[in-house]
């Protein structure tokens, strides 16, 4: 199903960001405590996300899914790890420069 490949995709990448976040910041082979209930959190708004395949990216969406708390922190994982997505994983990164780029 298309819809599920949009957001499995997208779900993908954003674990991708908080475990290179994570692992830089925390120094932990694998997430720790506080990334994982963080990541956990975001996978059950996607599952629960109305706009399904036609999701904005996160900074173009107008239904905000994270508290101000956890919004503050996706943003310091974003403005982290963004930027080393082109070198870890580009496919990624290029997929979520299309997506920003689709209306």
């Amino acid at each position: 199903m298309i819809r599920n490949k949009r957001l499995e995709r997208e779900k993908k990448t954003l674990k991708v960001m908080i475990e290179l976040y994570c692992k830089a910041h925390h120094n932990a082979k694998e997430l720790c405590s506080d990334c994982t209930s963080l990541l956990e959190f975001a996978f059950h708004k996607l599952d629960k996300c109305p706009f399904g395949n036609e999701k904005p990216t996160c900074l173009e969406c107008t239904i905000h899914c994270f508290r101000k708390e956890q919004k503050e922190k996706i943003r310091e994982i974003m403005r982290y790890s963004g930027p080393r997505m082109l070198t870890k994983h580009p496919f990624y990164a290029i997929m979520h420069i299309l997506d920003k780029k689709r209306k």
